[in-house]
């Protein structure tokens, strides 16, 4: 949120940049306030931010994945970027484009991201919030002794956008990094849902005073509060149960999904904030493939009252995080053989990608994929307009 100086230098900027371009697309304005790192007080410098910005965006989502094809995408692409920038210094090298990535405060532009995000998200009551990590495998840097960088995003399941995230250097420090994203994020009305590391009592509190409930996984991290769960199970007591099939990618699962919401003889229950209900999923899947079946429970806590339905299919979205989001950037955007590794470079280049997903995303053009429409971005010069415009 901004304060009333921000929004006098948002609108300032803004109107910088209007005057400065011809048809700038509106996710610039949101990241007008971001600081440049080469900026001195004479602002001696020849390739304005937000051209970098713009030029960035633009050629990975035409299926550019690093500076050189940046830099490529923007000397070939140079006429097309003027109807929206003046680039009157041309394109930046490589280089620059590396090193000014590399020192770009990487918390102020997620930050610029995530109020863009929130411009442009329309969450319907109940909509799944997933929050989940994933490592970006060779964000490691042996020369510094860096460990690979673990990334903690929340993920609009019917949305498909990416509403947030957070940088942490290893995946035990999700407990510290999932409250710190909570506060970034408007989730009144949502279900938040998260694996068993974050099934911790203060988050499940930040959930409940950001007026959103949880569906929380519960392990062995919290083995007490597993066997009071599997307990209260054993002696029955089912206020509602659901059965979902689910059949796709060489596979049929049954879902079976029981919750009790009679909690009476449940011990601590009172130090988990707005405990309602506590879910058993039961799953049976058969692989076509290699058919064999296997089978799992898992259980979960809830601040939502007992509808067995829609927990069922909140819990089989919380998987979208993983499906579309984290396999979409290995797989689409390449995001685990990048070799950008310093300073901020590989936190940063991790914005624009989910950056570009989401304009993809909200391309909708019949089935096409997401690798079809960045061929077609990187050939077409209308189709790639009608993406940057939103």
């Amino acid at each position: 949120m901004w304060g009333d100086n921000e929004l006098v230098s948002f609108k300032k900027m803004t109107n910088s940049i209007k005057k400065n371009s011809k048809n700038p697309p509106v996710f610039t304005s949101y990241f007008c306030l971001l600081k440049d790192p080469r900026r001195t007080n004479k602002g001696n410098f020849y390739y304005p931010l937000q051209e970098i910005l713009f030029l960035t965006i633009s050629a990975v989502i035409s299926g550019a994945d690093g500076w050189v094809a940046i830099n490529q995408f923007g000397k070939i692409k140079l006429s097309w970027l003027r109807q929206y920038f003046p680039f009157e210094n041309g394109i930046p090298s490589h280089d620059i484009l590396g090193k000014l990535f590399a020192r770009l405060n990487h918390q102020e532009f997620t930050n610029c991201f995530t109020d863009w995000i929130a411009s442009i998200s329309h969450f319907t009551n109940g909509e799944v919030i997933a929050i989940d990590g994933k490592t970006i495998c060779k964000s490691n840097n042996q020369s510094t002794g860096e460990s690979a960088l673990h990334v903690v995003s929340a993920y609009a399941a019917e949305n498909r956008l990416c509403l947030g995230q957070q940088v942490v250097d290893q995946k035990s420090n999700e407990i510290t990094a999932i409250p710190e994203l909570l506060k970034m994020l408007d989730i009144k009305g949502c279900i938040v849902t998260i694996d068993a590391m974050g099934c911790q009592k203060k988050i499940a509190a930040d959930i409940v005073k950001k007026k959103a409930d949880y569906l929380l996984m519960v392990k062995d991290n919290q083995k007490e509060l597993k066997q009071q769960v599997e307990k209260m199970f054993s002696r029955g007591g089912i206020a509602d149960t659901n059965t979902l099939l689910d059949a796709g990618h060489g596979r049929v699962e049954n879902r079976v999904c029981d919750v009790i919401d009679d909690l009476c003889f449940m011990d601590e229950k009172e130090q988990w904030k707005n405990l309602k209900s506590i879910v058993k999923i039961q799953s049976e899947r058969y692989n076509k493939q290699t058919g064999k079946t296997s089978q799992y429970t898992r259980y979960y806590i809830s601040s939502m009252p007992a509808d067995a339905e829609k927990m069922n299919k909140a819990i089989r979205q919380h998987w979208s995080v993983e499906n579309n989001l984290h396999w979409e950037l290995d797989v689409i955007f390449k995001e685990d053989d990048s070799l950008k590794k310093k300073g901020e470079s590989p936190k940063n280049f991790n914005v624009i990608l989910k950056m570009a997903m989401t304009l993809l995303n909200n391309e909708k053009l019949g089935k096409i994929s997401k690798p079809s429409k960045r061929l077609k971005a990187a050939l077409d010069d209308k189709f790639r307009n009608k993406i940057i415009m939103g």
